[in-house]
Protein backbone atom coordinates (compact mmCIF):
# COMPACT_ATOMS: atom_id res chain seq x y z
CA UNK A 1 0.00 0.00 0.00
CA UNK A 2 1.24 3.14 -1.34
CA UNK A 3 1.64 6.54 1.18
CA UNK A 4 -1.06 8.26 -0.29
CA UNK A 5 -3.24 5.59 0.14
CA UNK A 6 -2.03 5.39 3.51
CA UNK A 7 -3.28 8.95 4.14
CA UNK A 8 -6.71 8.24 2.55
CA UNK A 9 -7.10 5.57 4.43
CA UNK A 10 -6.07 7.43 7.26
CA UNK A 11 -8.42 9.87 6.80
CA UNK A 12 -11.55 7.75 6.07
CA UNK A 13 -10.72 6.05 9.67
CA UNK A 14 -10.85 9.40 11.50
CA UNK A 15 -14.57 9.62 10.06
CA UNK A 16 -15.71 6.75 10.89
CA UNK A 17 -14.58 7.23 14.78
CA UNK A 18 -16.68 10.12 14.22
CA UNK A 19 -19.84 7.96 12.95
CA UNK A 20 -19.15 5.33 15.53
CA UNK A 21 -18.92 8.02 18.64
CA UNK A 22 -22.48 9.47 17.37
CA UNK A 23 -23.71 6.01 17.68
CA UNK A 24 -22.41 5.30 21.12
CA UNK A 25 -23.85 8.86 22.07
CA UNK A 26 -27.44 7.86 21.31
CA UNK A 27 -26.97 4.23 22.36
CA UNK A 28 -28.21 4.37 25.71
CA UNK A 29 -31.33 6.44 24.66
CA UNK A 30 -32.60 4.16 21.77
CA UNK A 31 -32.32 0.94 23.56
CA UNK A 32 -34.87 2.33 26.19
CA UNK A 33 -37.47 1.45 23.98
CA UNK A 34 -38.75 0.47 20.42
CA UNK A 35 -40.06 3.31 19.97
CA UNK A 36 -37.21 5.68 20.63
CA UNK A 37 -35.26 2.78 18.70
CA UNK A 38 -37.40 2.87 16.15
CA UNK A 39 -38.44 6.96 15.73
CA UNK A 40 -36.50 8.30 18.00
CA UNK A 41 -39.41 9.59 20.09
CA UNK A 42 -40.61 12.08 17.61
CA UNK A 43 -37.91 14.55 18.71
CA UNK A 44 -35.91 15.63 15.52
CA UNK A 45 -35.54 19.51 14.87
CA UNK A 46 -35.95 20.86 11.35
CA UNK A 47 -32.46 20.52 10.29
CA UNK A 48 -31.73 17.13 11.50
CA UNK A 49 -35.26 15.94 9.34
CA UNK A 50 -34.44 18.05 6.39
CA UNK A 51 -30.80 16.39 6.05
CA UNK A 52 -31.50 12.95 7.30
CA UNK A 53 -34.29 12.58 4.59
CA UNK A 54 -32.08 13.35 1.89
CA UNK A 55 -28.89 11.74 3.02
CA UNK A 56 -30.97 8.14 3.57
CA UNK A 57 -32.66 8.66 0.87
CA UNK A 58 -29.86 10.07 -1.96
CA UNK A 59 -27.41 7.29 -0.36
CA UNK A 60 -23.79 6.24 -2.68
CA UNK A 61 -26.21 6.22 -5.86
CA UNK A 62 -25.85 9.81 -5.56
CA UNK A 63 -22.25 9.98 -5.97
CA UNK A 64 -21.52 6.90 -7.82
CA UNK A 65 -24.75 6.16 -9.62
CA UNK A 66 -26.01 9.09 -10.90
CA UNK A 67 -22.19 10.75 -11.92
CA UNK A 68 -21.55 7.20 -13.74
CA UNK A 69 -24.65 7.59 -15.73
CA UNK A 70 -23.38 10.68 -16.99
CA UNK A 71 -20.36 9.84 -17.66
CA UNK A 72 -21.22 6.86 -19.77
CA UNK A 73 -24.34 7.60 -21.72
CA UNK A 74 -24.73 12.07 -21.38
CA UNK A 75 -26.56 14.33 -19.83
CA UNK A 76 -30.50 13.57 -20.40
CA UNK A 77 -30.95 10.24 -18.34
CA UNK A 78 -29.41 12.06 -15.82
CA UNK A 79 -30.86 15.51 -15.84
CA UNK A 80 -34.15 13.80 -16.19
CA UNK A 81 -33.75 11.95 -13.87
CA UNK A 82 -32.17 14.46 -11.27
CA UNK A 83 -35.53 17.30 -12.53
CA UNK A 84 -37.57 14.40 -11.62
CA UNK A 85 -36.44 13.24 -7.63
CA UNK A 86 -36.01 17.36 -7.21
CA UNK A 87 -39.27 18.35 -7.97
CA UNK A 88 -40.58 15.22 -6.35
CA UNK A 89 -38.59 16.48 -3.06
CA UNK A 90 -40.30 19.85 -3.10
CA UNK A 91 -43.74 18.45 -3.42
CA UNK A 92 -43.15 15.25 -1.04
CA UNK A 93 -42.46 17.87 1.49
CA UNK A 94 -45.06 20.24 0.71
CA UNK A 95 -48.34 18.24 0.56
CA UNK A 96 -47.33 15.20 2.58
CA UNK A 97 -45.24 15.67 5.03
CA UNK A 98 -47.21 17.70 7.40
CA UNK A 99 -50.48 15.73 6.73
CA UNK A 100 -48.67 12.54 7.41
CA UNK A 101 -46.96 13.81 10.70
CA UNK A 102 -50.31 14.63 12.32
CA UNK A 103 -52.49 12.05 11.40
CA UNK A 104 -49.68 9.13 12.11
CA UNK A 105 -49.88 10.66 15.51
CA UNK A 106 -54.21 10.87 15.42
CA UNK A 107 -54.26 7.51 14.22
CA UNK A 108 -52.89 5.28 17.14
CA UNK A 109 -49.59 7.61 17.63
CA UNK A 110 -48.36 4.60 14.63
CA UNK A 111 -44.14 4.18 14.59
CA UNK A 112 -43.55 2.58 11.55
CA UNK A 113 -45.52 3.54 7.21
CA UNK A 114 -46.86 -0.08 7.88
CA UNK A 115 -48.42 0.73 11.69
CA UNK A 116 -49.80 3.81 9.82
CA UNK A 117 -51.59 2.37 7.01
CA UNK A 118 -52.99 -0.30 8.91
CA UNK A 119 -54.43 2.03 11.86
CA UNK A 120 -55.89 4.64 9.01
CA UNK A 121 -58.74 1.67 8.26
CA UNK A 122 -58.37 0.59 11.88
CA UNK A 123 -57.63 -3.21 10.18
CA UNK A 124 -58.48 -6.43 12.95
CA UNK A 125 -56.74 -9.14 10.70
CA UNK A 126 -54.03 -6.81 9.99
CA UNK A 127 -53.96 -7.63 6.06
CA UNK A 128 -52.40 -4.09 5.11
CA UNK A 129 -49.68 -4.57 8.18
CA UNK A 130 -48.76 -7.60 6.68
CA UNK A 131 -48.61 -6.75 2.66
CA UNK A 132 -46.52 -3.75 3.81
CA UNK A 133 -43.74 -5.29 5.76
CA UNK A 134 -43.29 -7.90 3.29
CA UNK A 135 -42.96 -5.59 0.27
CA UNK A 136 -40.79 -3.61 2.15
CA UNK A 137 -38.73 -6.70 3.27
CA UNK A 138 -38.12 -7.56 0.09
CA UNK A 139 -37.11 -3.72 -1.86
CA UNK A 140 -35.10 -2.61 1.21
CA UNK A 141 -32.98 -5.96 0.77
CA UNK A 142 -32.28 -4.82 -2.86
CA UNK A 143 -31.87 -1.14 -1.78
CA UNK A 144 -29.06 -2.55 0.51
CA UNK A 145 -27.10 -4.91 -1.55
CA UNK A 146 -26.97 -1.55 -3.27
CA UNK A 147 -25.22 0.27 -0.78
CA UNK A 148 -23.14 -2.95 -0.28
CA UNK A 149 -22.14 -2.43 -3.97
CA UNK A 150 -21.23 0.99 -3.08
CA UNK A 151 -18.62 -0.01 -0.51
CA UNK A 152 -17.51 -3.20 -2.45
CA UNK A 153 -16.63 -0.55 -5.66
CA UNK A 154 -15.17 2.36 -3.14
CA UNK A 155 -12.72 0.15 -1.30
CA UNK A 156 -11.23 -2.37 -4.23
CA UNK A 157 -11.17 0.70 -6.57
CA UNK A 158 -9.03 2.81 -3.46
CA UNK A 159 -6.88 0.26 -2.10
CA UNK A 160 -6.74 -3.15 -5.04
CA UNK A 161 -8.23 -5.04 -2.60
CA UNK A 162 -10.47 -7.85 -3.17
CA UNK A 163 -14.25 -6.43 -4.29
CA UNK A 164 -15.87 -9.03 -2.37
CA UNK A 165 -13.97 -8.16 0.88
CA UNK A 166 -14.10 -4.90 0.69
CA UNK A 167 -18.04 -5.70 0.51
CA UNK A 168 -18.49 -7.90 3.67
CA UNK A 169 -16.21 -5.64 5.67
CA UNK A 170 -18.58 -2.51 4.92
CA UNK A 171 -21.85 -4.68 5.37
CA UNK A 172 -20.41 -6.08 8.85
CA UNK A 173 -19.59 -2.07 9.78
CA UNK A 174 -23.21 -0.84 8.95
CA UNK A 175 -24.85 -3.62 10.63
CA UNK A 176 -22.82 -3.51 13.66
CA UNK A 177 -23.03 0.78 13.74
CA UNK A 178 -27.48 0.12 13.38
CA UNK A 179 -27.30 -2.51 16.49
CA UNK A 180 -25.99 0.52 18.76
CA UNK A 181 -27.74 3.28 17.64
CA UNK A 182 -31.32 2.81 15.92
CA UNK A 183 -33.34 5.42 14.48
CA UNK A 184 -31.46 8.63 16.38
CA UNK A 185 -28.01 7.60 16.12
CA UNK A 186 -28.60 7.14 12.05
CA UNK A 187 -30.22 10.41 11.82
CA UNK A 188 -27.63 12.73 14.12
CA UNK A 189 -25.12 10.52 12.07
CA UNK A 190 -27.25 11.38 8.40
CA UNK A 191 -27.35 14.91 9.22
CA UNK A 192 -23.22 14.86 8.97
CA UNK A 193 -23.29 12.76 6.34
CA UNK A 194 -25.49 14.95 4.68
CA UNK A 195 -22.97 18.16 5.23
CA UNK A 196 -19.79 15.92 3.81
CA UNK A 197 -22.10 14.52 1.08
CA UNK A 198 -22.66 18.18 -0.53
CA UNK A 199 -19.46 19.55 0.25
CA UNK A 200 -17.61 16.87 -1.09
CA UNK A 201 -19.86 17.33 -4.40
CA UNK A 202 -19.03 20.85 -4.79
CA UNK A 203 -15.26 20.57 -3.87
CA UNK A 204 -14.89 18.10 -6.68
CA UNK A 205 -17.64 19.67 -9.46
CA UNK A 206 -15.36 23.18 -8.55
CA UNK A 207 -11.71 21.62 -8.84
CA UNK A 208 -12.90 19.81 -11.82
CA UNK A 209 -14.25 22.95 -13.61
CA UNK A 210 -10.71 24.25 -13.16
CA UNK A 211 -8.72 21.41 -13.76
CA UNK A 212 -10.41 21.26 -17.57
CA UNK A 213 -9.77 25.24 -17.75
CA UNK A 214 -13.53 26.80 -17.44
CA UNK A 215 -17.28 25.12 -18.16
CA UNK A 216 -16.26 26.10 -21.77
CA UNK A 217 -13.55 23.83 -22.03
CA UNK A 218 -15.74 21.11 -20.27
CA UNK A 219 -18.10 21.69 -23.39
CA UNK A 220 -16.17 21.71 -25.93
CA UNK A 221 -13.96 18.34 -25.26
CA UNK A 222 -17.71 16.85 -24.73
CA UNK A 223 -20.01 18.19 -27.57
CA UNK A 224 -18.18 16.26 -30.17
CA UNK A 225 -19.80 13.18 -28.61
CA UNK A 226 -23.30 12.58 -30.47
CA UNK A 227 -25.66 12.80 -28.17
CA UNK A 228 -23.93 13.45 -24.94
CA UNK A 229 -25.11 16.96 -24.28
CA UNK A 230 -28.54 16.47 -25.93
CA UNK A 231 -31.41 16.55 -23.41
CA UNK A 232 -33.56 15.04 -26.67
CA UNK A 233 -30.60 12.52 -27.58
CA UNK A 234 -28.33 9.97 -25.14
CA UNK A 235 -24.90 8.69 -26.04
CA UNK A 236 -24.29 5.39 -27.13
CA UNK A 237 -20.86 4.23 -26.20
CA UNK A 238 -19.20 1.45 -28.78
CA UNK A 239 -19.12 -1.66 -26.50
CA UNK A 240 -16.96 -5.14 -27.07
CA UNK A 241 -18.88 -8.72 -26.07
CA UNK A 242 -17.76 -7.98 -22.45
CA UNK A 243 -19.42 -4.62 -22.50
CA UNK A 244 -16.46 -2.68 -22.46
CA UNK A 245 -16.26 0.98 -24.52
CA UNK A 246 -13.81 0.41 -27.60
CA UNK A 247 -10.65 2.94 -27.76
CA UNK A 248 -9.14 3.79 -30.91
CA UNK A 249 -5.69 5.56 -30.35
CA UNK A 250 -6.41 6.64 -26.69
CA UNK A 251 -10.15 8.40 -28.41
CA UNK A 252 -13.37 6.64 -26.84
CA UNK A 253 -15.61 5.48 -29.24
CA UNK A 254 -19.31 6.46 -29.75
CA UNK A 255 -22.35 5.27 -32.52
CA UNK A 256 -24.69 7.50 -33.51
CA UNK A 257 -27.03 9.17 -31.12
CA UNK A 258 -29.94 7.74 -29.69
CA UNK A 259 -33.60 9.11 -29.67
CA UNK A 260 -34.90 10.51 -26.40
CA UNK A 261 -38.30 11.11 -26.83
CA UNK A 262 -41.22 12.39 -24.85
CA UNK A 263 -42.24 8.83 -23.44
CA UNK A 264 -38.46 8.15 -22.05
CA UNK A 265 -38.87 12.16 -20.59
CA UNK A 266 -41.99 11.44 -19.13
CA UNK A 267 -40.22 8.09 -18.09
CA UNK A 268 -37.64 9.52 -16.11
CA UNK A 269 -39.11 12.25 -14.42
CA UNK A 270 -41.06 10.29 -13.07
CA UNK A 271 -38.67 9.22 -10.26
CA UNK A 272 -40.41 11.81 -8.78
CA UNK A 273 -43.30 9.86 -8.11
CA UNK A 274 -41.23 7.44 -5.93
CA UNK A 275 -40.70 9.87 -3.11
CA UNK A 276 -44.19 9.55 -2.28
CA UNK A 277 -43.50 5.91 -1.04
CA UNK A 278 -40.15 6.01 0.26
CA UNK A 279 -40.36 4.82 3.94
CA UNK A 280 -36.97 6.46 4.79
CA UNK A 281 -38.40 9.72 3.80
CA UNK A 282 -41.56 9.47 5.19
CA UNK A 283 -40.67 7.91 8.60
CA UNK A 284 -38.87 11.78 8.98
CA UNK A 285 -42.04 13.28 8.58
CA UNK A 286 -43.65 11.23 11.14
CA UNK A 287 -40.36 11.95 13.87
CA UNK A 288 -40.68 15.62 13.40
CA UNK A 289 -41.10 17.39 16.95
CA UNK A 290 -43.34 19.82 15.59
CA UNK A 291 -45.55 20.26 12.45
CA UNK A 292 -44.86 24.31 12.16
CA UNK A 293 -40.77 23.80 11.51
CA UNK A 294 -41.63 21.51 8.52
CA UNK A 295 -41.83 24.73 6.79
CA UNK A 296 -38.08 25.28 7.22
CA UNK A 297 -36.90 21.69 7.20
CA UNK A 298 -38.87 21.54 3.18
CA UNK A 299 -36.30 24.56 2.49
CA UNK A 300 -33.39 23.02 4.00
CA UNK A 301 -34.30 19.77 1.92
CA UNK A 302 -35.29 21.42 -1.44
CA UNK A 303 -32.15 23.23 -1.62
CA UNK A 304 -29.87 20.43 -0.37
CA UNK A 305 -31.45 18.06 -3.29
CA UNK A 306 -31.11 20.75 -5.87
CA UNK A 307 -26.84 21.62 -5.65
CA UNK A 308 -26.70 17.88 -4.91
CA UNK A 309 -28.19 16.48 -7.91
CA UNK A 310 -26.84 18.95 -10.04
CA UNK A 311 -23.44 18.85 -8.92
CA UNK A 312 -23.41 15.03 -9.43
CA UNK A 313 -24.52 15.19 -13.32
CA UNK A 314 -22.01 17.46 -13.79
CA UNK A 315 -19.11 15.56 -12.41
CA UNK A 316 -20.17 12.63 -14.71
CA UNK A 317 -19.69 15.51 -17.72
CA UNK A 318 -16.37 16.94 -16.38
CA UNK A 319 -15.22 12.96 -15.68
CA UNK A 320 -15.66 12.43 -19.61
CA UNK A 321 -13.79 15.58 -20.56
CA UNK A 322 -10.62 15.04 -18.15
CA UNK A 323 -10.82 11.24 -18.32
CA UNK A 324 -12.26 10.28 -21.93
CA UNK A 325 -11.58 7.00 -22.40
CA UNK A 326 -9.35 6.20 -18.78
CA UNK A 327 -9.58 2.27 -18.59
CA UNK A 328 -11.22 1.81 -15.32
CA UNK A 329 -14.52 3.56 -16.32
CA UNK A 330 -14.62 1.80 -19.90
CA UNK A 331 -18.36 -0.10 -18.73
CA UNK A 332 -21.02 1.23 -17.46
CA UNK A 333 -20.27 -0.77 -14.47
CA UNK A 334 -17.03 1.33 -14.09
CA UNK A 335 -18.28 4.32 -15.35
CA UNK A 336 -19.42 4.56 -11.62
CA UNK A 337 -16.09 4.93 -10.29
CA UNK A 338 -15.69 8.45 -12.05
CA UNK A 339 -15.95 10.45 -8.75
CA UNK A 340 -13.13 8.46 -6.94
CA UNK A 341 -11.03 8.76 -9.98
CA UNK A 342 -11.90 12.72 -9.85
CA UNK A 343 -10.84 12.90 -5.88
CA UNK A 344 -7.64 10.51 -6.08
CA UNK A 345 -6.35 12.82 -9.00
CA UNK A 346 -8.03 16.31 -8.00
CA UNK A 347 -6.70 16.22 -4.36
CA UNK A 348 -4.25 15.91 -2.18
CA UNK A 349 -4.43 12.02 -0.08
CA UNK A 350 -5.81 13.49 3.16
CA UNK A 351 -8.47 15.26 1.15
CA UNK A 352 -9.25 13.23 -1.07
CA UNK A 353 -10.01 10.48 2.01
CA UNK A 354 -12.02 12.82 3.74
CA UNK A 355 -13.97 13.44 0.53
CA UNK A 356 -14.53 9.65 -0.28
CA UNK A 357 -15.16 9.91 3.09
CA UNK A 358 -18.34 11.18 1.27
CA UNK A 359 -19.00 8.46 -0.67
CA UNK A 360 -18.61 6.30 2.86
CA UNK A 361 -21.34 8.97 4.16
CA UNK A 362 -23.71 8.56 1.59
CA UNK A 363 -23.72 4.32 1.73
CA UNK A 364 -23.90 4.43 5.54
CA UNK A 365 -26.55 6.96 5.97
CA UNK A 366 -29.03 4.41 3.41
CA UNK A 367 -27.78 1.58 4.56
CA UNK A 368 -28.37 2.08 8.51
CA UNK A 369 -32.00 3.40 7.55
CA UNK A 370 -32.89 0.44 5.03
CA UNK A 371 -31.53 -2.36 7.56
CA UNK A 372 -34.13 -0.91 10.66
CA UNK A 373 -36.96 -0.23 8.79
CA UNK A 374 -36.59 -2.95 6.68
CA UNK A 375 -36.42 -5.28 10.85
CA UNK A 376 -39.00 -3.26 11.96
CA UNK A 377 -41.34 -4.01 9.37
CA UNK A 378 -40.73 -7.63 10.46
CA UNK A 379 -40.82 -7.05 13.89
CA UNK A 380 -43.13 -4.26 15.20
CA UNK A 381 -45.70 -5.51 12.16
CA UNK A 382 -45.49 -8.82 11.43
CA UNK A 383 -44.20 -10.43 14.76
CA UNK A 384 -46.00 -7.60 17.46
CA UNK A 385 -48.96 -6.61 15.21
CA UNK A 386 -49.94 -10.03 13.45
CA UNK A 387 -47.97 -12.99 15.30
CA UNK A 388 -48.48 -11.49 19.07
CA UNK A 389 -51.67 -8.94 17.94
CA UNK A 390 -49.81 -6.21 19.63
CA UNK A 391 -48.85 -7.90 23.20
CA UNK A 392 -45.18 -9.00 22.35
CA UNK A 393 -42.66 -7.79 25.17
CA UNK A 394 -40.86 -4.37 24.01
CA UNK A 395 -37.21 -5.96 24.06
CA UNK A 396 -38.46 -9.14 22.90
CA UNK A 397 -39.10 -6.87 19.62
CA UNK A 398 -35.98 -5.44 19.88
CA UNK A 399 -33.82 -8.18 19.62
CA UNK A 400 -35.94 -10.33 17.35
CA UNK A 401 -35.37 -6.93 14.99
CA UNK A 402 -31.68 -6.91 15.02
CA UNK A 403 -32.22 -10.63 14.53
CA UNK A 404 -34.06 -10.18 11.12
CA UNK A 405 -31.42 -6.97 9.97
CA UNK A 406 -28.26 -9.27 10.43
CA UNK A 407 -30.66 -11.83 8.32
CA UNK A 408 -31.25 -9.17 5.69
CA UNK A 409 -27.79 -7.97 5.54
CA UNK A 410 -26.99 -11.45 4.51
CA UNK A 411 -29.62 -11.68 1.66
CA UNK A 412 -28.36 -8.15 0.44
CA UNK A 413 -24.74 -9.59 0.02
CA UNK A 414 -25.72 -12.60 -1.75
CA UNK A 415 -27.62 -9.97 -4.03
CA UNK A 416 -24.36 -7.95 -4.31
CA UNK A 417 -21.91 -10.57 -4.72
CA UNK A 418 -21.64 -10.02 -8.64
CA UNK A 419 -19.01 -7.33 -8.53
CA UNK A 420 -20.42 -5.90 -12.10
CA UNK A 421 -23.48 -5.04 -10.16
CA UNK A 422 -24.79 -1.38 -11.45
CA UNK A 423 -25.65 0.84 -8.61
CA UNK A 424 -28.25 2.78 -10.54
CA UNK A 425 -30.00 -0.44 -11.50
CA UNK A 426 -30.61 -1.66 -8.30
CA UNK A 427 -31.56 1.49 -7.15
CA UNK A 428 -34.16 2.25 -9.71
CA UNK A 429 -35.78 -1.11 -9.02
CA UNK A 430 -36.06 -0.63 -5.54
CA UNK A 431 -37.44 2.61 -5.82
CA UNK A 432 -39.90 1.79 -8.28
CA UNK A 433 -41.14 -0.82 -5.80
CA UNK A 434 -41.11 1.75 -2.99
CA UNK A 435 -43.33 4.44 -5.24
CA UNK A 436 -45.82 2.06 -6.75
CA UNK A 437 -46.58 -0.03 -3.51
CA UNK A 438 -46.77 2.87 -0.90
CA UNK A 439 -46.98 6.26 -2.69
CA UNK A 440 -50.45 5.80 -4.13
CA UNK A 441 -51.96 4.34 -1.25
CA UNK A 442 -50.13 7.10 1.01
CA UNK A 443 -51.51 9.62 -0.98
CA UNK A 444 -55.20 8.71 -1.47
CA UNK A 445 -54.76 7.57 2.54
CA UNK A 446 -53.96 11.46 3.18
CA UNK A 447 -56.32 12.47 1.00
CA UNK A 448 -58.81 11.19 0.18
CA UNK A 449 -61.98 10.30 2.55
CA UNK A 450 -63.34 7.88 0.29
CA UNK A 451 -60.59 5.43 -0.07
CA UNK A 452 -61.28 2.17 2.49
CA UNK A 453 -59.41 -1.00 3.31
CA UNK A 454 -60.47 -3.05 0.18
CA UNK A 455 -58.67 -0.56 -2.14
CA UNK A 456 -55.73 0.32 -0.41
CA UNK A 457 -55.15 -3.74 -0.26
CA UNK A 458 -56.20 -3.56 -3.75
CA UNK A 459 -54.12 -0.25 -4.69
CA UNK A 460 -50.81 -2.24 -3.18
CA UNK A 461 -50.71 -5.32 -4.42
CA UNK A 462 -51.19 -4.00 -7.82
CA UNK A 463 -48.56 -1.70 -7.52
CA UNK A 464 -45.95 -3.98 -6.22
CA UNK A 465 -46.79 -6.98 -8.36
CA UNK A 466 -47.33 -4.64 -11.43
CA UNK A 467 -43.41 -3.28 -10.21
CA UNK A 468 -42.28 -7.34 -11.32
CA UNK A 469 -44.07 -8.04 -14.17
CA UNK A 470 -43.20 -5.10 -15.99
CA UNK A 471 -39.64 -4.69 -15.22
CA UNK A 472 -39.03 -8.56 -15.82
CA UNK A 473 -42.05 -9.49 -18.51
CA UNK A 474 -42.65 -6.22 -20.45
CA UNK A 475 -39.93 -3.70 -20.35
CA UNK A 476 -37.68 -6.43 -22.69
CA UNK A 477 -39.63 -6.58 -25.02
CA UNK A 478 -38.55 -2.50 -25.74
CA UNK A 479 -40.42 0.16 -27.71
CA UNK A 480 -43.22 2.02 -25.56
CA UNK A 481 -43.00 -1.43 -23.20
CA UNK A 482 -39.04 0.15 -22.11
CA UNK A 483 -41.06 2.95 -20.24
CA UNK A 484 -39.45 2.92 -16.33
CA UNK A 485 -41.61 0.31 -14.85
CA UNK A 486 -42.46 3.00 -12.00
CA UNK A 487 -44.61 5.13 -13.64
CA UNK A 488 -47.04 2.42 -15.22
CA UNK A 489 -47.21 0.46 -11.92
CA UNK A 490 -48.51 3.94 -10.42
CA UNK A 491 -51.07 4.52 -12.23
CA UNK A 492 -52.42 0.80 -12.35
CA UNK A 493 -52.14 1.44 -8.47
CA UNK A 494 -53.94 4.75 -8.44
CA UNK A 495 -56.44 3.12 -10.86
CA UNK A 496 -57.43 0.08 -8.98
CA UNK A 497 -57.42 1.89 -5.44
CA UNK A 498 -60.26 4.30 -7.17
CA UNK A 499 -62.42 1.22 -8.65
CA UNK A 500 -62.17 -1.46 -5.41
CA UNK A 501 -62.78 1.73 -3.04
CA UNK A 502 -65.99 3.16 -5.25
CA UNK A 503 -67.54 -0.55 -5.45
CA UNK A 504 -67.14 -1.68 -2.24
CA UNK A 505 -68.48 0.04 1.38
CA UNK A 506 -67.53 3.37 2.50
CA UNK A 507 -65.47 3.70 5.44
CA UNK A 508 -67.52 3.97 8.47
CA UNK A 509 -67.55 6.87 10.49
CA UNK A 510 -64.69 6.85 13.02
CA UNK A 511 -62.54 6.62 10.07
CA UNK A 512 -64.11 9.59 8.34
CA UNK A 513 -63.19 11.62 11.98
CA UNK A 514 -59.82 10.87 12.28
CA UNK A 515 -59.50 11.91 8.32
CA UNK A 516 -61.47 15.13 8.80
CA UNK A 517 -59.58 15.93 12.37
CA UNK A 518 -56.00 15.31 10.15
CA UNK A 519 -57.01 17.51 7.23
CA UNK A 520 -57.94 20.20 10.25
CA UNK A 521 -61.68 20.40 8.82
CA UNK A 522 -62.70 19.17 13.04
CA UNK A 523 -60.96 19.36 15.88
CA UNK A 524 -61.19 17.11 19.08
CA UNK A 525 -63.56 17.73 21.77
Amino acid sequence: MSGNTIKILLAMICYMLIVIGIGLYFAKRAQANSENYFLGGRSLGPWVAAMSAEASDMSGWLLMGLPGVAYWSGVSDAAWTAIGLAVGTYINWLIVAKRLRRYSAISGDAITVPDFLSNRFHEKNKVILGISAVFILVFFTVYASSCFVTCGKLFSTLFGASYHSMMVAGAVFVVVYTFIGGFLAESASDFMQAMVMIIALLAILILGISQAGGIGAVIDHVKEIPGFLSFFGIATPKTDAEGVQVAVNGAAQFGEAGKYGFLTIISTLSWGLGYFGVPQVLLRFMAIRKEEELKKSRRIASVWCVISLFAAVMIGVIGRALFPAEPSLASASGAENVFIVLSQHLLPPVLAGVIMAGILAATISSSDSYLLIAASAFSKNIYEGILKKGKADDKKVMNISKAVLLLIALVGLVIAWDENSVIFTLVSFAWAGFGATFGPVMLFSLFWKRINRSGAVAGMLAGGISVFVWKNLLSPLGGVWGIYELFPAFVISCIFIVAVSLCTKEPDNEIVREFEMAAGSRTEK
